[in-house]
């Protein structure tokens, strides 16, 4: 299917690697050209290399920490010298952790607000004027289930990606005049490297297997009764930035295996 998206230009963040190399990938098969941005520079490097002899696309590749407002506004600029602009923001960098509300510092916190939600914010502010020149665009965020559905040891990342998707809501009435659509994914169980990196470290020295531990999370929670891979989220999202969701605006969409336990 012919998505109609050929030779436009994308920015990602946290675009190195799980849902945002997955995203870079499919919208790279497409023929968009991407700016991607990630705080691990030789990687991100590395990927941008990596995609554009792939798929035969132009990259660059930005290092960046888009919870500073200097390295948002780096990030633009350079995506600016290179390609003139962007039609597609896809804002997924973030990060969870475990914590109690008591136990949490302030600083973790602010940090979380400036990652989830704060950078968004600039984003949008300063790719507005952009996107209108180039006559419109499409931004997506990278919300989460855990929007809605809070999960018990991460209460500062369910209260952020809550906001995240307010403020999605807010951005979508007030751009779609310039005919930039704003949408949220509010994705489920995805196997990413840090739930990897999680079950190898809660059955270090355990009777169980990481991949063992991962299946009994995905049947206990989810009706599917597995993780998706990013690739199959990925689809999702290269569908929301292309013409054919010209109807998509202000929506949160889940992307879950049937885990949300509400109608929404």
């Amino acid at each position: 299917m012919e998505l109609g998206i050929r030779d436009k230009v994308a920015m990602i963040t946290g675009g190195s690697l799980g849902i945002g190399l997955a995203v870079a990938e499919g919208l790279a098969a497409e023929g968009v050209h991407l700016a991607l941005c990630a705080r691990d520079e030789e990687r991100v490097v590395g990927v941008a290399e990596q995609i554009a002899s792939k798929y035969g696309v132009k990259t660059i590749a930005v290092k960046a920490d888009v919870g500073k407002a200097e390295d948002v506004n780096r990030f633009v600029a350079e995506t600016e010298k290179a390609f003139g602009g962007a039609d597609i923001l896809i804002n997924n960098a973030g990060t969870g952790g475990g914590e109690t509300i008591l136990e949490a510092p302030d600083e973790k916190w602010q940090q979380y607000w400036d990652l989830h939600v704060m950078a968004a914010v600039r984003f949008a502010k300063l790719m507005q004027p952009i996107m209108v020149r180039r006559g419109g665009g499409v931004i997506v965020n990278n919300v989460s289930i855990c929007a809605t559905q809070p999960l018990p040891y991460e209460p500062v990342y369910n209260v952020t990606k809550a906001a995240l998707a307010m403020f999605t809501k807010c951005l979508a009435n007030e751009f779609i005049k310039y005919n930039i659509r704003v949408n949220a994914i509010n994705a489920g169980l995805i196997l990413t490297p840090d739930w990897v990196k999680t079950a190898k470290m809660l059955t270090e020295g355990q009777d169980s297997t990481w991949e063992s531990y991962l299946d009994q999370i995905a049947r206990d929670n989810t009706p599917i009764g597995r993780f998706a891979t990013p690739e199959e989220l990925a689809h999702f999202f290269v569908f929301l930035c292309s013409p054919l969701a010209s109807y998509c605006v202000g929506s949160s969409y889940y992307v879950d295996g049937g885990w949300l336990k509400v109608v929404n």
